[in-house]
């Protein structure tokens, strides 16, 4: 196996390779880049365009539309939402291989919790499909994702929201979320045979995960289903629009 020396520190290190000619090559390939550091960055870009002719032009903003490109249904939605992130102003239109890690840096302090998370999914993306020689940023000196304390709104909270709203169609929604615990979406999509009146319980199958979700219920909520539909979905505004907008 054949070192190289560091004239400078003394340090031996592997060239990885046991032919003479290749250890000469790689050796001049250093030897060269300590010479010229100015143009480092150009004579990289040549041989990796010679393997991949589009490697030297592709931009963030072809990661992420090819990222999208590959998913369906509300992961789909959620990216076509996350790299309209302005944050990402910064890197879109840069190329990969002229990316530097204080530019990523720069993209993430500037952002939020998501430009954090969809920026590292990008960046794994172009990586796994070779389309970086290089990690940007190495995966310890990622800023790592802070998420908000979540909690559940309070007695007090939900009577304002009944009480703000006019709507009965509306009200009877908010409503059924708190005393069923459901999400958005699985109350929304509830239909009158859903509901077992003989014995008192609603049964749907989660859209998240399709499991069957089986709740029983008492005169509260009786008394909410009374106002609804006796048939089909008991909420057909609702279920019509997109989660976002309810």
């Amino acid at each position: 196996m054949f070192y190289c020396v560091d004239t400078k520190t003394g340090k031996r290190h592997s060239l990885h390779t046991c032919i003479e000619d290749e250890a000469r090559q790689i050796l001049e390939a250093k030897n060269q880049a300590e010479r010229q550091p100015a143009i480092n960055l150009q004579i990289a870009q040549a041989y990796l365009q010679h393997g991949d002719p589009a490697m030297a032009a592709r931009t963030w903003q072809h990661v992420m539309e090819q990222i999208h490109s590959t998913k369906t249904g509300n992961t789909r939605e959620r990216w076509r939402y996350a790299i309209q992130d302005e944050a990402f102003d910064l890197l879109r239109h840069r190329k990969l291989i002229e990316t530097s890690s204080e530019r990523f840096l720069d993209v993430l302090n500037r952002g939020s919790v998501s430009t954090n998370v969809y920026l590292r999914r990008a960046h794994n993306f172009a990586i796994g499909m070779h389309w970086l020689p290089w990690p940007v940023l190495p995966k310890l000196h990622w800023p790592p994702v802070k998420y908000k304390d979540k909690r559940a709104i309070t007695f007090e909270e939900h009577q304002k929201i009944i009480n703000r709203e006019h709507n009965l169609a509306t009200r009877a929604y908010f409503q059924l979320l708190w005393h069923l615990g459901g999400s958005q979406t699985d109350i929304a999509m509830l239909r009158a045979e859903d509901v077992d009146w003989n014995n008192r319980t609603i049964a749907y199958q989660r859209c998240k995960t399709g499991v069957t979700s089986l709740i029983s219920f008492g005169e509260e909520v009786a008394a909410i289903l009374n106002q609804l539909p006796a048939s089909g979905q008991l909420f057909p505004a609702l279920a019509r629009i997109h989660e976002r907008h309810r």
